[in-house]
């Protein structure tokens, strides 16, 4: 099973990553965990190179491109072979991420985005788990983080609530792949929807791969 983690920058998707894994562990699954972009050493590469410096350092055509790049080397190389041992893999940001934060709200690049994902990878998660919150909590939790990778961030709040309106689009188109939770409350009590949320996922998949319809028995 192909899990992803989404949501505006400070949402928490790492904390919530790694409390996930340990739920999944803890129940005898084995667990796979990696972060976009990055995940290989290729990937983390391309990761200083868009995530530091200044907000226009590249282009948004150019942006679409690298995070392809990075993406498809960590899918190769981490995610596929994972998937095909039998793991589950929790993702912290896929392709979502670059529909949302590379696209700018706009149409062409949308097409372009999709276009290389479906050429490149051609594949997306079983589930998105989108960590909703306040775009302006999210940014002061994003700001107050002591690192370099705040390329993103000094665009600003005006971004931070386009990006999370889109976000939610997505998920109001795919509602069979999403599962929106409430980041606005404490940890604990979030990590525990997020865990909910995908054991009912994993048992709906059990259960489908135990009795499959009778057209497929008949097949």
């Amino acid at each position: 099973m192909f899990i992803s983690m989404e949501g505006i920058d400070g949402a928490g998707k790492s904390t919530q990553v790694t409390l996930l894994k340990q739920e999944l562990v803890n129940g005898g699954h084995r667990v796979v965990d990696s972060r976009e972009p990055g995940g290989t050493e290729g990937a983390e590469r391309i990761r200083s190179l868009l995530l530091e410096g200044e907000s226009d350092r590249w282009s948004a055509e150019t942006e679409i491109l690298l995070f392809t790049a990075a993406r498809n080397d960590h899918y190769e190389r981490v995610i596929q072979p994972a998937l095909q041992q039998g793991a589950i893999v929790i993702c912290d940001r896929f392709a979502d991420s670059t529909r949302v934060y590379q696209s700018r709200g706009k149409d062409d690049l949308k097409k372009r985005i999709d276009s290389l994902h479906s050429l490149f990878i051609g594949r997306e998660p079983d589930l998105t788990v989108l960590i909703d919150i306040d775009p302006s909590l999210g940014w002061y939790r994003a700001l107050a983080r002591q690192n370099d990778e705040t390329r993103f961030e000094k665009i600003g709040l005006d971004l931070q609530v386009k990006l999370r309106a889109e976000f939610l689009n997505l998920a109001n188109k795919e509602p069979d792949r999403f599962e929106v939770v409430d980041g606005n409350r404490d940890t604990i009590t979030i990590a525990r929807d997020v865990y909910d949320r995908v054991f009912r996922k994993l048992m709906d998949r059990r259960q489908k791969e135990a009795y499959p319809t009778q057209s497929h028995c008949l097949s």
